[in-house]
């Protein structure tokens, strides 16, 4: 039993690996037509794909986390929720940190349920994300999985998200002045707080148990949210394939720093790799290309992502 909870191993882990997440939002759609052919189903060519993903970047370091986003595997129906399970299994057993995508949030009874669903059995995973907006009653039930004796699990809560459609409900202003993500940042704030001095074993720790998502397509709002919420720890999406620049992400990554996901980007890097431009119109692509392609572009990214946090 670890006397660090997952959000604080993830945090040290941004800081020995560099800050990259790879996002496992396996669609069947991006493997090759000749290796899925290797395969007895599209769920079975999407294990295998991850896996030799996986292998590399773990073997390159040049990763902290992989994300899990649950709809690709659910639309895979049953065999997809098993490949989600083995996929999250591999992950754990590497030493890397599991996300499982997951946006959960309820009553009271059910977010109970989506807990144990996630935090333990099956689909066991390190951190979810978790959509706050049914209120805060909905988060408590995830909480006491952060017991060292619970596993120390971890939560991610949507604070100011990638989408353009953030500014509908995130961006909406107060009767008593601020945002109404303010409110919830305030309250993964103090969740962390609460947490760090009624549990002995956290006290040191530096960063709450409790993260925040704030995507790497708001740029107006990275460098306040980054100072406003300085012991919280960020996972940052929307940088590569939706258009998020390094230099926001780097700025997201200042203070407690953050995990900035890229998935598309790594996953499909095969798509666009100059070495691999002869078997992509032969059609002769090998899963250990697809693999090598998504390590060369796993470390662009750890690269570029570095670089513009040093230029900060």
């Amino acid at each position: 039993m670890s006397n660090k909870h997952n959000m604080q191993l993830l945090q040290e882990l941004s800081l020995k690996n560099g800050p990259l997440c790879v996002g496992l939002d396996t669609d069947p759609s991006y493997i090759p037509e000749n290796i899925r052919a290797q395969y007895e189903s599209a769920p079975a060519a999407v294990l295998a794909y991850n896996k030799a993903i996986i292998d590399r970047i773990v073997a390159d370091k040049s990763a902290c986390c992989f994300k899990v986003q649950i709809a690709y595997y659910e639309a895979m129906g049953l065999e997809g929720m098993k490949v989600y399970s083995e996929t999250l299994k591999y992950v754990r057993k590497s030493g890397l940190i599991a996300i499982s995508d997951i946006k959960r949030g309820d009553i009271g009874a059910t977010s109970d349920a989506y807990a144990r669903a996630h935090f333990t059995g099956d689909f066991e995973t390190d951190i979810i994300t978790i959509n706050p907006y049914m209120g805060f009653d909905t988060l408590q039930p995830f909480t006491k999985y952060s017991l060292p004796e619970q596993g120390g699990k971890g939560a991610f809560v949507l604070l100011c998200t990638s989408n353009p459609g953030m500014t509908d409900i995130e961006h909406q202003k107060l009767e008593e002045g601020g945002l109404l993500l303010e409110r919830v940042g305030d309250e993964i704030a103090r969740i962390g707080e609460e947490w760090r001095y009624s549990c002995a074993d956290y006290n040191n720790q530096t960063c709450g148990i409790f993260g925040a998502v704030v995507g790497a397509t708001q740029e107006a709002d990275a460098r306040w949210l980054r100072d406003k919420y300085k012991e919280t720890f960020f996972l940052i999406p929307g940088y590569g394939a939706q258009g998020g620049a390094a230099r926001i992400a780097a700025t997201l990554l200042d203070n407690a720093g953050g995990a900035v996901n890229s998935s598309r980007g790594i996953l499909c890097a095969w798509k666009k790799d100059s070495e691999l431009a002869g078997a992509r119109d032969s059609g002769t692509l090998k899963l250990e290309d697809i693999a090598a392609a998504a390590a060369r572009a796993s470390l662009f990214s750890k690269n570029d992502l570095l670089g513009a946090k040093a230029s900060l």
